[in-house]
């Protein structure tokens, strides 16, 4: 049926014995000065401020070396942490990397831990992305329970977010990429956000 097959192409599908769904954002995508500079008002905020040492402290539990944060936002995790540098598509993200000395290009090598906050559901290949990391990645991200808590959520952003996931399907994707979940938690919901999530997986197969 030609109603069901552009319907595919442009809308949400969700596959709940997966527990994932994808939507087909553009490839124009609101990556700009713009974006990068609400990002930084926003991390400036007592919240920001209390996101960025939750995320600090979840790495530290588990990792203590250095680390790739992909999705930088304003850079607030990068300029925190020592040992951490950073990727991002937004032009705006790679000139303020460079201008620091903290640009990495994830697809170029493989890191020991890599870091996505906020991030996962905007790369078009997250299994490419992750199979980068050889020991960690940490991992903020909305979840849902079902298709229509996503049609119905603010995490629902058809410019921006690609993936969505239920907790256990984001666990399996992991399993599939050949990570094990050692920690979940909800520190970033009770600092005020809405369905997220936070994850440390440790890589169990090469």
């Amino acid at each position: 049926m030609k109603m069901f097959s552009d319907a595919i192409k442009h809308e949400l599908v969700f596959l709940p014995a997966l527990g994932m769904g994808r939507y087909p954002v553009p490839d124009a995508r609101p990556y700009d000065d713009a974006y990068f500079a609400r990002y930084q008002r926003m991390a400036a905020t007592p919240t920001g401020e209390a996101l960025t040492a939750a995320r600090i402290r979840l790495v530290a539990r588990h990792w203590s070396g250095a680390v790739l944060d992909v999705g930088i936002g304003a850079g607030q995790f990068v300029e925190a942490r020592p040992q951490t540098w950073g990727y991002d598509v937004n032009p705006a993200g790679v000139v303020w990397l460079k201008a620091r000395g903290r640009w990495r290009d994830l697809y170029r090598d493989r890191h020991d831990a890599l870091t996505f906050w906020d991030a996962l559901e905007h790369i078009d290949r997250p299994d490419v992305a992750v199979a980068k990391a050889r020991q960690w990645v940490f991992v903020s991200i909305p979840v849902f329970e079902n298709a229509d808590r996503i049609l119905h959520s603010k995490h629902f952003r058809k410019d921006e977010h690609i993936w969505y996931w239920t907790h256990d399907g984001l666990l399996r994707w992991f399993a599939r990429q050949g990570f094990r979940c050692v920690e979940s938690n909800d520190a970033e919901s009770q600092l005020g956000r809405d369905g997220i999530r936070s994850y440390a997986f440790r890589r169990v197969t090469v």
